[in-house]
């Protein structure tokens, strides 16, 4: 079974189901990811911090999860007030958001229209410096594919994560000929990365090569990083050769999926004291861990990750965001 050290990797602080059948946050400020602060600079932090925008009384309000995304999904502009990834990455949400242009020096984005190019500025700052970092080390043009929606929050599609501005899908390898400044708005909807391994086989393919370990390396050991998360077959072939007691390996992740993309992490920044942090990996994922993702088991629990019969007529579960993510759905 899914372990709870692996199952944290990717969506810990999710908002979990109770007996009740609603969904809540536990807000576990005194965790880890290497983000937490001591008490004294928690406080410094927090007094540092922009101030929240008062929730209204509606706040905390339990929602369905799609009316919940419909709600988060509707709001097309950032919030006002300062800069705060608040909750966790798969239960909150983003006030005080900034945009990532759609285009910049070593990077793309693509899939514009789904509206998630938005997310703490410590976020877009990280995407900006990774593609210049490509840039300069001739390691190919970016495609930046979902950060977070305007306000962070559930997205209709897509994701569990991404909910508090700190997560960014990024392709390993852009198709050939795709050029920086020159991607039209055409290109930008229907053109994917490439995968760099097979999924069902765990074999490499032709898009595999120095550069994408190049490129996991550079993002990995940027110190605002918590976590990367690549295929598994990648991550069994980081953990050998000249990557293998690399200082940045404890970061990158295995998780499903993820084999044209990896999907970067940000710890929770000094000046969101209402961010979750996750906490930090037990190992770097090169040992018995990484075993289990190549044994059958891994392959049920993608294919069936709850295993209990649902009830068709049963009501959709209802959940609660953060307090303090009440304020953001209303103008």
């Amino acid at each position: 079974m899914l372990t709870d050290d692996r199952r944290g990797d990717y969506t810990r602080y999710a908002c979990d189901v109770i007996a009740a059948g609603v969904l809540t946050l536990a807000l576990a400020l005194d965790g880890g990811a290497g983000a937490s602060l001591d008490a004294g600079a928690g406080a410094a932090a927090a007094a540092a911090a922009p101030a929240l925008i008062p929730p209204p009384a509606a706040a905390g309000a339990l929602l369905t999860r799609s009316r919940a995304a419909a709600v988060w999904g509707a709001k097309r502009v950032p919030s006002t007030g300062g800069a705060q990834a608040i909750g966790s990455c798969s239960c909150g949400c983003l006030q005080g958001g900034a945009t990532l242009p759609v285009s910049g020096r070593g990077y793309e984005v693509v899939r514009v229209g789904r509206n998630r190019r938005y997310g703490h500025p410590q976020l877009v700052a990280f995407v900006r410096r990774l593609g210049a970092a490509a840039a300069r080390r001739k390691l190919g043009l970016l495609m930046v594919g979902d950060l977070s929606q305007p306000r962070g929050g559930p997205t209709p599609s897509g994701h569990r994560s991404h909910q508090s501005g700190l997560d960014a899908d990024i392709g390993y390898v852009a198709p050939a000929g795709l050029r920086g400044g020159r991607v039209s708005a055409s290109d930008r909807e229907n053109l994917w990365p490439l995968p760099v391994v097979d999924v069902k086989t765990h074999a490499t393919t032709p898009a595999w090569g120095p550069r994408v370990v190049k490129l996991i390396g550079v993002a990995a050991s940027d110190p605002s990083v918590d976590r990367i998360f690549v295929n598994p077959a990648i991550k069994k072939l980081l953990c050998t050769g000249a990557t293998a007691k690399a200082p940045w390996q404890r970061r990158v992740r295995p998780w499903w999926a993820h084999h044209d993309h990896f999907h970067v992490r940000l710890r929770c920044p000094a000046d969101s004291p209402l961010c979750v942090p996750q906490e930090p990996p037990a190992d770097d994922g090169c040992g018995p861990s990484l075993a289990w993702w190549f044994r059958g088991d891994a392959a049920t629990k993608r294919a069936n990750p709850n295993p209990k019969k649902k009830d068709a007529d049963a009501p959709e579960p209802t959940f609660a965001l953060p307090d303090a993510c009440g304020a953001l759905t209303v103008d």
